[in-house]
């Protein structure tokens, strides 16, 4: 069973970076804008944000395992009609559409193992954190190496065997789930889906555009903010008075779980998303050529698959807020050392050493943060992971955006990107650290 669902995380996972390697070849291919090529990255990212949370929902409606099998179902049948098609238009909205049949991967895993592997679902939930850096870190490769082997078309069609395989052997290894019943005239919150994605959506569009802002892109930026905000604030109010809504309330700002979300966009989703633009700060700022500065990221990639399996190990023993504690100062101890790198010393070197660093602190806390809030409510798992891979998603595509528009109107980009990350070694120092005290601690299974 475990075996399974780790497949399907890798497999989705994989999907959001295998195709960077392929743009080239696609935008030849396609005979398109390297602008169009792109958008294929972004419309993986847009489907997952906006689908994620609607996936929680329907795994709580109507099982983790029904959910899982039209994931794979949806997700492979889109993959198919990637590698096979021929507009630039209707691929990226295929792969919008392929995002969401992945959306349900993560919080159906989530809710099977937590539903049917008792006193161990602590430990197994907290190594999903290592498939998610395995799918990440294997993607480009494998991307480059099927594109120079095969065709661009090749990073879809691999997901079919797969996800032709994976539908019996979930058939045959994961139960049937409980019944369940939402009472009579209980409908999913398609207003809230709404709501939601309206905020999220202009948000990632104000995001997108804050780079360009001093120039015509001004008012479309603060017009996209204020509808972000708009919508986010009417969507807050409405799961408030709603019976049933998309997320409780309490999973969003309810005792624990607010400090919870905040880890999760801070330390993960930030995190992940600055560490990606390693290779671009030691490019600009030390000249290192482009394989260079892409195995930085294996760097952090290793250091974080071997230190999420550790943490998942000591997990009982250290509860929840060591591990966080600690990789509060790891991490921004790494982002640190990226940021000023002492003359004398081998420029490489210290970025592979200082983004190992960083890797070796988000590896350690996400077991914790994993676990943190499925420990208070395991019954809600499915929305519960959900709300985290959407937070994750929100603070990676933000941290990002801010990053890149500090950096593009920086006379030095290469100092400039630098005190980026030393700015957000103080963030997790000055901010993490207070709110990683908020988090209920636990030792032991739950």
């Amino acid at each position: 069973m475990f075996v399974v669902v780790a497949v399907a995380l890798i497999m989705s996972t994989l999907d959001g970076t295998i195709v960077a390697t392929a743009l080239p070849a696609l935008k030849n291919g396609l005979d398109t804008s390297v602008t169009l090529a792109g958008w294929t990255i972004t419309a993986y990212s847009l489907g997952l944000v906006l689908t994620l949370s609607l996936a929680g929902q329907l795994c709580q409606r109507y099982g983790p395992r029904r959910v899982f099998i039209g994931s794979v179902v949806a997700f492979t049948a889109a993959s198919l009609c990637c590698g096979l098609v021929g507009n630039i238009f209707l691929l990226i909205g295929l792969r919008f559409i392929q995002a969401a049949g992945g959306a349900g991967f993560t919080p159906a895993a989530t809710s099977i193992v937590v539903t049917h592997f008792g006193s161990a679902r602590d430990k197994a939930v907290g190594l999903f954190g290592s498939f998610f850096t395995t799918g990440a870190m294997v993607g480009p490769i494998l991307g480059g190496v099927i594109v120079a082997s095969w065709s661009w078309r090749g990073v879809f069609l691999v997901n079919v065997p797969l996800g032709v395989a994976l539908v019996p052997l979930v058939l045959h290894f994961v139960p049937r789930d409980a019944a369940r019943s939402h009472g009579p005239g209980a409908s999913l919150d398609l207003h809230g889906v709404l709501l939601l994605g309206v905020g999220l959506l202009s948000g990632m569009i104000a995001l997108t555009l804050l780079g360009d802002t001093p120039g015509g892109w001004l008012w479309p930026f603060l017009g996209s903010a204020v509808v972000a905000v708009a919508g986010i604030g009417w969507f807050l109010l409405h799961v408030e008075r709603t019976a049933d809504p998309l997320i409780a309330p309490r999973l969003i700002h309810g005792r624990g779980f607010g400090a919870v979300n905040l880890v999760n966009i801070v330390y993960g989703g930030a995190g992940i998303g600055l560490v990606a633009l390693v290779p671009l700060y030691a490019t600009t700022r030390y000249d290192v050529g482009a394989l260079g500065s892409g195995l930085l990221l294996a760097a952090e990639g290793a250091a974080a698959i071997v230190f999420s399996s550790v943490g998942a190990v000591m997990l009982r023993r250290t509860g929840y807020r060591i591990p966080l504690y600690a990789a509060a100062v790891l991490t921004g101890a790494g982002a640190l050392a990226v940021a000023f790198v002492p003359p004398g010393v081998s420029p490489y070197g210290w970025l592979a050493g200082a983004t190992a660093l960083m890797g070796l602190g988000l590896g350690w806390s996400s077991p914790a943060s994993r676990n943190a809030g499925l420990q208070l409510v395991p019954n809600l798992a499915a929305p519960l992971a959900a709300l985290r891979s959407t937070g994750m998603q929100v603070g990676s595509i933000a941290a990002v955006s801010i990053a890149t528009a500090v950096i593009a109107h920086a006379a030095d980009p290469g100092t400039t990107q630098a005190l980026v990350y030393a700015a957000y070694a103080a963030l997790l120092v000055l901010v993490g650290i207070p709110i990683v005290s908020r988090i209920p601690d636990h030792r032991g299974s739950w």
